[in-house]
């Protein structure tokens, strides 16, 4: 990096309107420049005061994304780990929750001295101090970052961001003119006349400058491609050269968004502005995420929430499978307390994802049954796991109240983990992030994983009950991995593809590398197709 040995800085923030896609913008921004040799991590900053986001009800806020380490966040921390194909800490989630916490329990010690505790300096300070621990955390192999992403959540404007961009806006002055950079990601609306609109990004970038931050970067998000007009009177209001305005209209895979961006000059702006040398960039990343589509297969997932965000990682592990196969893969959502029976046999597969909760859970079972009985291709995670063994007992092995502790009353087949018994805080206290899973040999387990020993994430407070193991294995249930005494996967030899995970292999899931369940499942489906 031209003889630097500094850590440089990606700042992204928002304005207009939230839900914009400053997640995907950082993402692929990370990409275009590990494309070209760079080692780069990423931070999301949310402005809300809860510690993480495990407590957060999902239908509202979206995916309960899980890291290696157990930290439950934001579900933009899945798209940095999926485009930059990194593993990444709770560190790398900074929240008002945890920012305040730290400097509250200083205080309380008298790590302070007596002095008046205040947003400035002790607040912004601790937030500069949580940005650099998570840039300077190393990778797994002892190599550092060159190139850390900082994405504001919220907008420019909003009460809750304002101790983060007074933090962000000191940052620009300790850090050398080089190794900053703010990219500011706003809203292009069209009229009715279908004239592209600037006024509101004005607006934003006046907000902005209110604040003492100064955008290097404008991208412009729109239905449609900025043209070079719009591009001249953003600069000429903005007070930026036009070559840093960058269109990012909507495109129809995420995937393709970097190259985009690619086309508008996106990394020519950023590696001057940045003093990087300009690499040939490596093309093999996005090679695999156009792969053509050869085939088509229809997966039927019963859900509960009714929201698509709450299941990204299954989405797009789905993709990663689907990719690699050559296989487009349609996603039919069926409601779980809803749906009609007979709809279930037009998928070449049924999947049924995690989730918390009494409600939906029988239409689940149902669906779950029907897979095991007509041979469809079945992909189980978490309460899928946990419910497969539920309907096996009940349909199987002859228990007909069988269910789970967290149901009520029955015969408990799923139990509360030993570790769980008396846990009160709700927050962190699950069985969260990477254990080691044994598998099996002469399983199909082994046949997905090809290994004997994996490592998987785990988001969980019950598991299969130790009483009831060996009567579900005498009557045909095959567990074919486990941790210690804990059943993580299942499978039936009489299906084509009955397959249950207790972990969520989809959060490790990479465009590059996608997960063994998913391809597994997909190819399972591709083959028993049923849909036109």
């Amino acid at each position: 990096m031209n003889g630097e040995t500094f850590l440089k800085y990606i700042i992204i923030t928002g304005g207009v309107m939230s839900g914009l896609g400053k997640g995907i913008t950082a993402a692929s921004v990370g990409r275009i420049l590990k494309n070209r040799g760079y080692n780069v991590t990423a931070v999301k900053i949310d402005p809300y005061l809860n510690i993480d986001a495990g407590t957060m009800n999902p239908a509202q806020h979206g995916e309960v994304f899980v890291l290696k380490d157990g930290g439950e966040v934001d579900l933009d921390l899945g798209n940095y780990e999926r485009f930059l194909d990194i593993e990444l800490t709770s560190p790398h989630n900074i929240t008002t929750g945890k920012v305040y916490r730290t400097v509250i329990e200083k205080e309380r010690r008298g790590d302070f001295l007596g002095e008046t505790v205040q947003i400035i300096p002790h607040i912004t300070d601790q937030i500069k101090a949580c940005i650099r621990q998570a840039a300077e955390e190393e990778f797994p192999d002892g190599i550092k970052a060159d190139i850390c992403l900082v994405e504001v959540g919220g907008t420019v404007g909003d009460i809750e961001s304002m101790p983060f961009l007074e933090a962000i806006r000191q940052m620009r002055a300790e850090v050398p003119e080089h190794d900053y950079v703010l990219i500011h990601v706003t809203l292009i609306p069209e009229d009715t006349m279908g004239d592209l609109k600037t006024k509101p990004t004005q607006h934003s970038i006046k907000a902005l400058r209110e604040l003492g931050l100064y955008a290097d970067i404008i991208v412009g998000r729109s239905e449609r491609p900025i043209g070079a007009h719009t591009k001249r009177k953003i600069s000429a209001f903005c007070d930026l050269p036009a070559s840093s305005v960058i269109s990012a209209a909507t495109a129809p895979d995420i995937y393709g968004v970097p190259m985009e961006l690619e086309k508008e000059g996106l990394a020519d702006v950023l590696t001057t502005r940045l003093n990087l040398e300009k690499r040939v960039p490596d093309t093999e990343w996005y090679r695999v995420v156009t792969r053509e589509y050869t085939n088509r297969v229809t997966v039927g997932i019963v859900s509960k929430y009714g929201i698509e965000d709450v299941y990204i990682s299954i989405k797009e592990a789905l993709k990663h499978a689907g990719r690699a196969l050559s296989t487009e893969v349609k996603i039919a959502w069926l409601d779980a307390e809803r749906y009609e029976k007979c709809q279930l046999k037009d998928y070449d597969g049924i999947l049924i994802p995690g989730g918390f909760g009494r409600r939906g859970i029988e239409g689940k079972i149902e669906a779950i049954r029907f897979a095991r009985e007509n041979k469809i291709p079945f992909l189980g995670l978490c309460l899928g796991f946990q419910l497969s063994v539920i309907e096996y007992a009940r349909n199987v092995l002859g228990v007909p109240d069988a269910t789970s502790e967290e149901m009520g009353e029955g015969t408990h087949v799923i139990a509360l983990l030993p570790e769980q018994e008396g846990v009160t805080d709700l927050g962190g206290t699950m069985r969260l992030g990477d254990y080691p899973v044994e598998i099996r040999n002469n399983t199909l387990a082994k046949k997905l994983y090809g290994l004997t020993q994996i490592t998987e994430r785990h988001r969980h407070r019950y598991e299969v009950n130790p009483r009831f193991i060996r009567k579900l294995e005498e009557a045909g249930l095959v567990f074919s991995a486990i941790n210690k005494n804990r059943m993580e996967c299942l499978e039936l030899n009489s299906h084509p593809f009955f397959f249950a995970t207790q972990f969520h292999p989809e959060f490790r899931s990479r465009p590059t590398r996608p997960s063994p369940p998913y391809l597994g499942f997909v190819e399972a489906c591709r083959i028993n197709k049923r849909t036109p």
